[in-house]
């Protein structure tokens, strides 16, 4: 007899494709590119620790959301990155992101 599976039910949150650019005058929102990734300028020059930490400070102000519900998963040591923002919804981020741009 076949064992049935047991499924659990994982944390609800957003995934926001990243492009940061280093070296900026301030930190900003640039644009939405054509595949969804958000373009962000950060001060800080490239370097994995100092650059992933200013990205998550500055999506924690600009969203309103604590840091330590967001984390990024994929890409830490390359420009393009994917960060995971957890209870919040990816239209609610979208809507934000949208409203800095304004």
């Amino acid at each position: 007899m076949a064992k049935s599976p047991k499924f659990t039910n994982g944390k609800l949150g957003a995934a926001l494709p990243v492009r940061v650019i280093p070296r900026a005058s301030h930190n900003q929102v640039v644009e939405i590119l054509s595949d969804q990734t958000v373009k962000i300028r950060l001060v800080s020059p490239p370097g994995d620790k100092e650059t992933n930490a200013e990205l998550i400070g500055f999506l924690s102000q600009l969203l309103g959301i604590p840091a330590a519900k967001m984390e990024i998963v994929a890409g830490s040591t390359g420009r393009d990155k994917l960060v995971s923002i957890l209870d919040v919804t990816s239209e609610e981020v979208h809507k934000k992101i949208l409203n800095s741009l304004a």
